[in-house]
């Protein structure tokens, strides 16, 4: 029997090992898609206890509590944050075999050097021993431990990235860049929403907003205002991709007609997204951005807690959309007008991993190698299982020695250790196939396979 969490953990072969340790191991960090919260960077906030730290705002967390019994009041309630940090211990222990109970004993293990299983009876004692280390510990000093050479947040186009630049103004050894994340001004399923958020919007731009035209032109602003800040990336939430047909004359009628308070209709509202985010990405192309495609998550499922607790309660779970008749239009069209930037689209829905593979394989057009990304596993894929089917399908249908590797996807400023778990999970893919014979040993070869997926790729294709 292997001992748990081990030096070896998650490493079945001599291979993998040699792969991880003597590769994966000690290469930088490039987290290009991240929540972090940029003012606790600059302000390089210490937290006052690691259920500050580590609970506040993780609905992973919260959603297994919840399975386990556990009432809200302990997980998102006005109760202490030592009796929050209990009520988790004591599920810790019937997380076995979910990602949590890695990610758990993970984080405790790096950078608090805790190596007990967390649980009802040591949850005080472990508490204390990780308050007692936190006087060293800050967010800045936290990206530096973990080797973070760059990270991109996730950013409203209103925000004034003035935490970004305090944050270059000081100096900071890891670059800290905003991502452009326009998802409001698709939402134009609630009258009442949008038009705040136009009103908020056109304030930013100074730009009164009474047509489609104003609301472009003030998303036109605010992209350049984020690529003199250092943007370099934009991220889409979305369920499946628009690709309806558009006129400027339906567009402006339809903008027109919710500024009016008046709901669209299904397809009017496509429109509306369709055109948004295709006259977004030829602005992606024009200024040389990535653009990230985050699909098929079903969010706010449980209309109660969404009323109590708000937006991410952890109370989404993965869509069954049909979207690949939509996804190649909408590339296709951007295609046609040579105006497809650098793309990554994260799939939600494992059964559609080999659609999403062989149709970003469809717009590769040999100018940037790996231009089109089958993403990472994203959300409930980000696990060993999710990581290894992920990486399988882009092995067989694509080029996973091209793959820009892992993000965190995280607001914890402990779940650098993602990076660590996926790369143990690569090097034991790999180790695996050269002691099956399925590969060749050539360790100088598959090691430099492993550092470009860990780190290079996404250092090069990111141009950070």
């Amino acid at each position: 029997m292997k001992q748990f969490l081990s030096e070896d953990f998650l490493l079945q072969t001599e291979t993998a090992k040699q792969l991880y340790f003597d590769y994966a191991k000690d290469m930088p960090v490039i987290d290009y898609h991240n929540h972090l919260p940029p003012d606790e960077i600059a302000s390089n906030r210490q937290f006052e206890n690691i259920s500050a730290a580590w609970l506040r705002g993780d609905h992973y967390k919260w959603r297994a509590m919840r399975a386990n019994g556990v009432p809200e009041h302990l997980i998102t309630g006005n109760t202490t944050d030592l009796e929050k940090f209990k009520a988790w211990a004591a599920t810790v222990p019937y997380t076995m075999r979910n990602p949590l109970y890695h990610w758990t004993h993970m984080e405790l293990k790096n950078p608090f050097g805790i190596t007990d299983q967390l649980n009802d009876q040591n949850a005080e004692a472990v508490y204390n021993a990780c308050n007692a280390q936190l006087h060293k510990w800050t967010t800045k000093s936290l990206l530096q431990h973990f080797k973070v050479e760059s990270l991109c947040t996730t950013d409203d186009p209103t925000d004034s990235l003035e935490h970004h630049i305090a944050i270059q103004q000081q100096g900071f050894s890891t670059k800290v860049l905003p991502t452009f994340r326009p998802d409001k001004s698709l939402a134009i399923d609630d009258p009442v929403a949008f038009r705040a958020y136009m009103e908020k919007l056109g304030a930013v731009a100074g730009i009164n907003i009474q047509t489609f035209d104003d609301m472009l032109a003030a998303l036109k602003q605010r992209h350049d205002y984020f690529h003199e800040k250092g943007g370099r990336l934009s991220d889409h939430g979305i369920s499946f991709f628009y690709a309806t047909p558009f006129t400027a004359l339906e567009l402006d009628a339809n903008f027109k007609k919710v500024m009016a308070g008046k709901t669209l209709t299904t397809e009017e509202a496509d429109m509306h997204r369709s055109a948004t985010l295709h006259f977004i990405c030829s602005w992606n192309h024009e200024k040389g951005w990535v653009q990230q495609f985050h699909v098929g998550a079903i969010r706010n499922n449980n209309s109660r807690l969404l009323k109590t607790v708000g937006a991410d309660a952890g109370v989404d779970s993965i869509g069954d959309w049909n979207t690949a008749q939509s996804m190649s239009a909408f590339f296709d069209r951007l295609d046609q007008e040579e105006k497809l930037a650098k793309t990554i689209v994260y799939n939600l829905n494992p059964s559609h991993n080999e659609m999403f593979a062989t149709m970003v394989g469809n717009f590769q057009d040999g100018t940037v190698a790996g231009k089109m990304q089958f993403g990472s596993g994203w959300w409930f894929l980000d696990q060993k299982d999710g990581m290894e089917k992920q990486m399988n399908t882009l092995s067989n249908m694509g080029l996973l020695s091209r793959f820009v590797g892992m993000l965190t996807d995280s607001r914890s400023f402990l779940s650098y250790s993602r990076h660590e778990y996926f790369r143990r999970i690569l090097c034991n893919l790999i180790g695996n196939d050269v002691e099956n014979g399925e590969l060749p040993g050539d360790i100088k070869w598959l090691g430099k396979m492993v550092q470009d997926i860990s780190y290079f790729n996404a250092k090069a294709y990111f141009n950070c």
